[in-house]
């Protein structure tokens, strides 16, 4: 019996850790050949030198498993070295045909405390890296749909996360860029959609190293009980929308953790107003909204421990 992803090649960057090593390893298992990118940094905040290591022993771990897998150190957030790695895919095992963008790193700091190179350095790994992988693997799968004559078979699975969704106090950085990967991936799945290339994004929960202080406080499960945020649990999904089972979902956006899957609905519209008038003006504005915000709740989050039923420990 073959398996979903045979015969397919797979990128994954930022693979040497958490939830890019757990979405390697799953895409390998249901047999596809993977290039394991990973800069090799041991600072979440992108601090310290670059190791090949990380991505290496994933490669060796695929490798030792039956699968095939190769390494690459290379830094996504640079035009060049993304070149090289969707170059790599494509002259090891000939064609690319899945994308799955996770490389990220943290600066956090509140907005009033926040410098220029903080802000600038997140956007650029997390958005830009996003960009230009996904620029390079595109310009490949137009040129394959040019030469066959109609669509071939290419998947983009995008990595934002909920901080853009409800917002994140301490990480106007990280929400900004997870929310420009949202725009990128809608637009990026329109364009791409006559070449036969789907471009999805996931709002993963789970434990690693990047996560390490938004769930400190939870309680971890007792031995032999799910643990809901273990970032296996999230490769699945990404294993799914890589396969050709989706082939019909595309410039979606989902949330996953543990047992979950959430499909989040593009923004509607809550309440509209209209001017009898020709035009707004101040006085009918604030006789018209003002009310309307007084009845709301202020400052609406999202709830991690109430929608997970985690309990701090």
């Amino acid at each position: 019996m073959s398996l979903p992803l045979e015969g397919l090649s797979a990128i994954v960057t930022g693979a040497g850790r958490g939830l890019g090593r757990a979405e390697a390893l799953e895409l390998a298992r249901l047999g596809a050949s993977v290039v394991v990118n990973d800069f090799g940094q041991p600072g979440r905040d992108g601090s310290g030198e670059a190791s090949a290591t990380p991505a290496e022993e994933v490669a060796a771990e695929i490798r030792a498993a039956g699968g095939s897998a190769v390494a690459h150190l290379g830094d996504v957030a640079d035009h060049e070295q993304a070149r090289g790695l969707v170059q790599l895919a494509i002259e090891t095992y000939g064609k690319l045909d899945i994308l799955v963008n996770n490389a990220g790193i943290l600066r956090d700091r509140m907005i009033f405390s926040m410098s220029e190179g903080e802000w600038d350095s997140v956007i650029h790994v997390h958005l830009k890296g996003h960009f230009n992988t996904t620029h390079f693997a595109s310009v490949h799968w137009r040129e394959r749909s040019k030469a066959a004559g109609g669509p071939v078979y290419g998947r983009i699975v995008n990595t934002s996360s909920e901080a853009f969704l409800a917002g994140s106090a301490g990480q106007p950085n990280y929400a900004a860029a997870k929310g420009g990967i949202v725009g990128l991936t809608t637009s990026s799945a329109l364009a791409l959609d006559k070449y036969g290339v789907t471009v999805n994004v996931i709002c993963p929960r789970a434990r690693t190293r990047m996560t390490e202080d938004v769930f400190a406080g939870f309680q971890e499960p007792d031995a032999g009980e799910l643990d809901a945020l273990a970032p296996e649990h999230v490769a699945p999904l990404v294993g799914y929308l890589a396969s050709p089972a989706a082939a019909g979902v595309n410039g979606q956006l989902l949330v996953v953790h543990g047992g979950m899957v959430a499909v989040v609905e593009r923004p509607k519209v809550a309440a509209k107003f209209d001017t009898a008038k020709e035009a707004f003006t101040y006085e009918e504005l604030d006789e018209a909204l003002s009310p309307y915000y007084a009845g709301r709740p202020q400052g609406e989050t999202f709830a991690a421990a109430e929608v997970l039923g985690l309990k701090r420990g």
